[in-house]
């Protein structure tokens, strides 16, 4: 298993897009190609940069309201292909999975939406599920996948690019992961104290 992986491609998918920009610059000088969603991918394009929308990819548009819109074994599946095992490379070009080597996600504010006196039913729609799945995806697969889980990470991906470019060494990608597992426990357990009032 090679011990430095190049970032080839990137799935982007945010709710703050503050602080994205300079990222953005750097990925798209790096070469990175990049994949996103509705409103994330709407900024990357106003940016200047090309952006490929995930539907192209998955063949299904973002439905129930946007609920759904990452959550397809095209996009899981190439996040959490294992790039040394044959059985899951020959299954990614039997179903034209995509390899995607970084995922950069900063999640619904469910905390700030609680803290604001919002409705239960806004409050409930602020628990996102695609982002959390993606972190948790990318997390997992550290071993071939960089995952950037809020945009307080942002600045260590962009130190990290700066310094090497668009190459990770599998200590830097477990890193990222802990970071990612931290988020995950976090939002999950301010979900949890919620329902529990």
């Amino acid at each position: 298993m090679a011990e430095t992986k190049r970032i080839k491609t990137a799935l982007v998918s945010v709710f703050h897009k503050d602080g994205l920009d300079e990222l953005l610059k750097k990925l798209n000088e790096e070469g990175v190609k990049l994949l996103s969603t509705g409103g994330t991918q709407a900024f990357i394009e106003s940016l200047g940069y090309e952006c490929e929308k995930v539907e192209n990819v998955t063949s299904y548009p973002s439905i129930l309201g946007g609920r759904v819109k990452t959550l397809h074994p095209k996009v899981f599946g190439g996040i959490l292909a294992r790039r040394s095992n044959e059985g899951d490379r020959q299954q990614m070009a039997q179903y034209e999975i995509p390899e995607i080597d970084l995922v950069i996600v900063d999640l619904y504010p469910f905390e700030q939406t609680v803290a604001s006196g919002a409705s239960e039913q806004d409050i409930v729609e602020k628990i996102d599920i695609g982002g959390i799945s993606l972190i948790r995806a990318a997390a997992k697969n550290f071993d071939d996948v960089v995952i950037v889980p809020s945009k307080a990470e942002y600045g260590m991906l962009l130190d990290l690019l700066k310094k090497q470019g668009a190459e990770t060494t599998r200590q830097q990608r477990k890193e990222f992961a802990e970071h990612a597992f931290a988020v995950s426990s976090h939002y999950d357990t301010a979900i949890h104290e919620w329902f529990a009032k």
